[in-house]
């Protein structure tokens, strides 16, 4: 997901280095910057997952000591 486009912007800004294409560059940083948001987003919701489940836990551990 992410981590692909990063690897694929870092590559064409890189190839725009190579060739002197500015256009390139700019369309391979935009796409780096595009998986960073998406690797970031991926965390975040992996996170908040995991939150949500131990949540879900000490709340039925609660339900459990409260009966």
């Amino acid at each position: 997901m992410g981590i692909g486009e990063n690897i694929k912007g870092t590559m064409k800004e890189k190839a725009g280095d190579l060739i002197d294409d500015d256009q390139l560059k700019a369309e391979g940083d935009a796409q780096q910057t595009k998986g960073e948001e998406q690797t970031k987003e991926s965390k975040d919701r992996a996170e908040a997952k995991a939150h949500e489940k131990k949540a879900d836990a000490l709340s039925e551990q609660q339900d459990a000591l409260e009966n």
